[in-house]
């Protein structure tokens, strides 16, 4: 046996040594910012990055993983010189001591970032950002203002979106920086420009991604002041949706992307479509069951007023009134019969009575009379006959009408009517009608003669 070969002693693998130091490591340091310049920056097709940090007298492994890198503002390259925040490790499988990353900033962007985070602190102490005095966004504007640079592929997001989901929508676009030391200026006049032209009820604020020193614009004082105290509601929609600027914190609403800000001023004009199709069909279910209960509710008053119509006993009145009628004919019929029965018994007790024998005599002894009363007028109208046969021949012998037939004639004046005797009666020119025993004549007289 070899005398190092003894059971006191603790013998460590080269795994379980690493495996220590890299929790001794881990454990002993808190996070750390470190400056230098990135070299052998390599890429595989994991999404990972590996490269060494070094300055003018060493150098540092450092591994930044996928999720980590997904998150940059800005693709990292050989010769970069860059801040980073990262804690200490070791890379068991070869024992090197390496910095694993946490967040990488190009060198000079803390300055602004400290910048960044005391402005947005005093800002929000005086309450610029509470969202009790932020404006509700209009849920159907009747027109949207871009305020944006013309050329920017963020103006092209938004008209995209816009066209596609509401195409009917006016825009209005208000060109202007968004970079540069005059941008966030012009960006404030462009912003109370169209606040004060009341075109608009909605205003979109947009600028593509960036780093923070591109969007520096962004986090002007001045221009948050102003998003403040603009009538017209503000959406913010500058960078990606890891960019965060002041004008999103002061905006009355927050878009991560240009494109998710069209999309957040807008209803989609297919699904809105859809829902008010939706509304329709549950407002025709909703009449269609309303006017079937209504109609239900009718049918049912209705019965309900048939039993109690007037013309229902009325109905019921008429039918008592029938049925009282007919009792009454059957009564009058009866009483009818028995009066008609008793009509022909007292007819027939009549007849029995009757003095129909003494009539019969004294219809013939009135018969007797009637001969005699007859014999008597017809000897009486042949007396009269034979008187008025005797008056006539009398009366003819002394007529006129008899000298007539003698041929003597009865002239009078035409005029007068007066019979005519003498010729001094009439003179020449006078009428005169003369009757005749058959006719009569009408002349004229031409001459007249007295008697010799």
């Amino acid at each position: 046996m070899s005398k190092f070969a003894s059971p006191s002693r603790d013998i460590w693998s080269v795994s379980r040594l690493n495996g220590e130091i890299r929790t001794v490591l881990e454990g002993s340091f808190p996070l750390l910012w470190v400056e230098g310049e990135i070299s052998n920056l390599a890429t595989p097709r994991s999404g990972h990055s590996y490269f060494s940090l070094k300055d003018a007298h060493a150098q540092v492994r450092c591994a930044l993983f996928r999720n980590k890198r997904q998150l940059l503002r800005f693709q990292p390259r050989d010769g970069d010189k860059v801040l980073i925040r990262a804690r200490i490790s070791l890379y068991e499988a070869r024992g090197d001591f390496q910095l694993i990353v946490e967040h990488m900033e190009p060198v000079g962007e803390g300055a602004l970032q400290r910048a960044f985070e005391e402005l947005k602190a005093k800002l929000d102490r005086e309450g610029l950002f509470d969202t009790r005095n932020k404006k509700a966004l209009p849920a159907f504007p009747r027109c949207i203002g871009i305020v944006t640079s013309p050329t920017g592929a963020a103006i092209q997001d938004i008209l995209q979106i816009l066209r596609r989901r509401f195409p009917a929508l006016p825009i209005i676009i208000y060109p202007t920086l968004v970079q540069g030391s005059e941008a966030a200026a012009e960006i404030t006049r462009t912003l109370e420009i169209a606040d004060a032209r009341k075109d608009c009820d909605l205003l979109i604020l947009a600028r593509g991604g960036g780093s923070l020193e591109d969007l520096w614009a962004f986090n002007d004082e001045g221009l948050a002041r102003t998003i403040a105290n603009l009538e017209t509601p503000v959406i913010s929609a500058v960078g990606h949706e890891i960019d965060f600027t002041i004008a999103d914190f002061v905006a009355d609403r927050r878009a991560p992307t240009p494109s998710a800000a069209a999309e957040l001023a807008t209803q989609n004009q297919e699904q809105l479509l859809a829902h008010l199709e939706g509304l329709k069909q549950r407002l025709v279910r909703a009449i269609s069951r309303r006017l079937q209960e209504r109609h239900q509710h009718l049918e049912h008053i209705s019965h309900k007023l048939q039993i109690l119509h007037p013309r229902q006993q009325i109905l019921q009145d008429q039918q008592l009134l029938d049925e009282l009628g007919m009792r009454l004919e059957r009564a009058m019929g009866m009483r009818l019969t028995q009066n008609q029965q008793r009509c022909h018994q007292l007819t027939a007790r009549l007849r029995l009575l009757s003095p129909s024998h003494r009539i019969t005599m004294l219809e013939e002894k009135l018969g007797n009379y009637g001969q005699k009363l007859l014999h008597s007028m017809q000897n009486i109208l042949s007396r009269k006959q034979l008187q008025f046969a005797g008056l006539s021949r009398e009366l003819q012998a002394v007529s006129p009408l008899n000298t007539l037939a003698r041929g003597y004639s009865i002239t009078t004046d035409a005029a007068t009517g007066k019979v005519l005797t003498r010729s001094s009666e009439t003179k020449p020119g006078n009428r005169i009608h003369t009757r005749l025993l058959e006719g009569s004549l009408v002349s004229v007289v031409e001459n007249s003669q007295k008697k010799d």
